[in-house]
């Protein structure tokens, strides 16, 4: 009986705050998993516990043994004492980011170490003197007891690790604000003497110790990144918002006093100039690559549709940000396109050297399983208008299904059945990373095309593909061996066309879409076909490391890959709000992948171009419209896949397909409502909830009523209603788009 009453005095034993209890759980190195493995409960119930919008808290003996765990750190770890305004700060080494946000306004780590260094030193004059008399990058720590001896370094949650690399010790990248201190990831903060744009290269290059190890072993070492905040903008004279003019330019003037500054330094600018991303270098010598990349926010650097509001962050938060996300994917490069892009080349560079010669010497060869260092040209049925292989064509000539291969994602709808107006909801599925998961282990040419004329298809072939699928019919699909299911063919869009619509005639295809007419049950015929013999699997490493750094940051959010149907839908409402910065970067990692695939295909940005003419693009070795086509292919087909599985097994048909976005009427609200599970298992083949690439999310929910009303209000039988299930906003059409 006694233990009995311990035992439940101990159930209400009393905790700390939301924000002390992950403190102390930060400030011992503890992870979410160690402290979950320890009192036996799930990752998620102690990320609950430590949140402050969800407080929830711990009952049972399991608050019990948290309160012990709890107390003992605050014996260790205790609340550090407010400093005294009026006290000099001290400085001695590597600062916590997380302590560094709980510093009184009064007292910033920026203004302290000001105050510090002004004292201590005088700046040079010019950038030449500072070269002349170097000062050494030398790290500033705020005072806390959690960095006395013996103590875990704390580091904020999600934060990356150090780089390993002694020339890059400092991280991939540092955010540079007005004080002279340079915000570095895992809390280190840099004192910068540089006083001019050319000076703070230098500095970087020769000093800072900033970059990143390659990711592929004939890759080059990532370059330096500088985050320029409004404050550094001022202190180095650039202005801290771009004209109108100059944002349509893309770039400031060439004879703005910075870019004469850096000329006269004999640094040099890409053709880009200096604009949002700029690239400063000088030739390199040898191994040695001398260029810093530049990154300024208030110049749209950091576009708020991929990156959220990381752009509006304080130096520190930022820092988090982008370093997570280098960590994870890669350096920024540029827009989040522009990363995507080159993290392929990164991973498969075009080169590596060749065994030692007679004379012992190397030399540069094609990297096999790479695109090679020189482009080549795409298929004519797979150039875009304006090509220059298409220049020849009448000046309004419009090319159809038998000219142009056209792949691209879906966006189908139909009108809603007299049962299906019967039920309540509308509910919208999202295909997790669909277009990563369509990459992955694809084979995509790595060479010329090849035209052969009346080809046998190979389904392991990459190419594209004259042929007639017409006379597919949905009404009665192949679904596994030797089964057959009748379905509505009405109520399903076709597989073959972006719009759903069933093809008439001859057509250009990649691979994967006549594949699928085959896994379907039908014989196919090409006429005609661009095939690739040099093919491989380019882009599996690319979905790997994307994959693998969403999976890692949405685990930082609190969603896991092994979650319960419920669990993982209670777990994906609202985890935004549970750390706003980490669902930047996840947002961010999602438009590295779209992003990157677009660029395979860009299309001419101005500069007088006129249609005929080549444009940027094409002059580099990853324009590859056929690689973006059948990732795209491939993608739709896998979709159409799961709906038809899903039609076969439950009698349910989408009323609306918008990419990768599926919209069904159902009896209730979620999900659950709708996919069938057996004992915990979903259909197989079909859609599944989870957090993995190609599995499946919640949406959003709308009533039927309102679908019905929004077709009706703007007489638009076929409105694609997955474009706005998600918060039930018809944006566009109330702007008269």
């Amino acid at each position: 009986m006694f233990d009995a009453v311990d035992a439940l005095v101990a159930s209400r034993s009393p905790l700390p705050p939301a924000e002390e209890r992950k403190r102390l759980r930060q400030a011992h190195g503890l992870t979410l998993d160690e402290v979950a493995a320890v009192l036996k409960v799930r990752r998620a119930t102690v990320s609950g516990w430590e949140s402050v919008k969800k407080s929830v808290e711990p009952r049972g003996p399991e608050r019990e043994a948290y309160a012990r765990l709890l107390n003992k750190l605050a014996e260790l770890y205790p609340v550090p004492a407010a400093p005294d305004p009026a006290a000099p700060a001290m400085f001695t080494g590597r600062s916590d980011l997380a302590e560094a946000r709980t510093l009184p306004t009064e007292t910033p780590p920026a203004a302290a170490a000001t105050a510090e260094h002004e004292t201590t030193r005088t700046a040079p004059a010019s950038a030449a003197a500072e070269q002349a008399a170097p000062h050494p990058a030398r790290p500033t720590r705020s005072t806390s007891t959690s960095h006395r001896t013996g103590a875990r370094k704390t580091v904020p949650a999600g934060a990356p690790a150090g780089a390993t690399d002694p020339g890059f010790e400092n991280g991939p990248l540092a955010v540079v604000d007005g004080q002279v201190l340079a915000y570095c990831t895992g809390g280190l903060v840099l004192d910068v003497p540089s006083r001019s744009i050319p000076a703070l290269v230098d500095w970087t290059l020769n000093e800072a110790k900033l970059g990143q190890p390659k990711l592929s072993g004939p890759g080059k070492d990532a370059d330096p990144l500088l985050v320029l905040t409004e404050a550094a903008l001022k202190r180095y004279g650039l202005p801290t918002a771009l004209t109108h003019e100059e944002r349509i330019a893309g770039r400031i003037p060439e004879d703005h006093k910075v870019i004469r500054q850096l000329h006269r330094a004999d640094w040099k600018l890409t053709k880009r100039g200096l604009g949002p991303w700029a690239r400063i270098y000088r030739p390199a010598q040898g191994s040695e690559r001398n260029c810093v990349q530049l990154c300024v926010p208030s110049w749209h650097a950091l576009d708020a549709r991929h990156w959220g509001h990381a752009a509006q962050l304080p130096p520190a938060e930022l820092t988090r940000v982008l370093g997570v996300y280098a960590s994870r994917v890669m350096t920024p490069r540029g827009s989040t396109a522009v990363t995507g892009l080159e993290l392929m080349t990164a991973l498969h560079p075009p080169t590596r050297a060749s065994e030692p010669d007679a004379d012992g010497k190397r030399h540069s060869e094609h990297d096999p399983g790479s695109l090679g260092k020189d482009p080549v040209d795409c298929a004519p049925c797979e150039a875009p208008d304006g090509h220059p292989l298409l220049k020849d064509l009448p000046r309004f000539h419009v090319r159809g299904p038998a000219e142009k291969l056209f792949e691209e994602a879906y966006d189908w709808a139909r009108p809603m059945t007299d049962a299906e107006c019967t039920l309540r909801h509308l509910v919208g599925i999202d295909v997790n990373m669909a277009f990563a998961a369509g990459a992955n282990g694809l084979p995509v040419g790595l060479g010329a095309p090849t035209h052969v004329e009346q080809p046998v298809f190979d389904p392991k072939l990459p190419g594209s593909w004259l042929v007639d699928l017409s006379h597919v019919d949905l009404s009665r699909v192949k679904i596994g061996k030797d089964k057959w299911a009748d379905l509505e063919a009405s109520l399903l869009p076709s597989p073959f066309t972006p719009k759903g619509e069933r093809p008439e005639g001859l057509a250009w295809y990649a691979t994967p879409t006549v594949a699928y007419a085959v896994e379907l049950g039908y014989e196919v015929r090409p006429l005609e076909a661009y095939v690739r013999y040099d093919n491989g699997r380019y882009l599996d490493g690319w979905y790997q490391r994307l994959r693998d750094a969403y999976l890692a940051t949405m685990a930082d959010l609190g969603v896991y890959t092994d979650m319960a149907p419920a669990d993982f839908l209670a777990a994906m409402d609202g985890y935004r709000e549970r750390d706003p910065e980490l669902a930047a970067v996840a947002s961010a990692i999602k438009e590295t992948v779209k992003g990157g695939l677009g660029k395979l295909r860009e299309r001419p940005r101005g500069d007088g171009w006129r249609p005929g003419q080549p444009w940027h693009a094409l002059s580099r070795p990853t324009w590859r419209p056929d690689i973006r086509a059948a990732v795209i292919s491939r993608t739709r087909i896998n979709l159409h896949r799961k709906i038809v599985k899903h039609a076969a097994f439950t009698g349910q048909y989408p009323v609306a397909v918008l990419s990768d976005c599926v919209v069904y009427a159902a009896g209730g609200p979620s999900p659950l409502d709708l996919l069938p599970y057996r004992a915990g298992k979903p259909l197989p083949g079909g859609f599944k909830l989870g957090i993995n690439p190609g599995l499946v999310k919640h949406e959003g929910t709308q009533s039927v009523l309102w679908g019905e009303g929004v077709r009706e209000r703007f007489n638009a039988p076929g409105l694609n209603l997955a474009r706005y299930i998600k918060d039930g906003t018809v944006t566009d059409l109330d702007n008269g788009e």
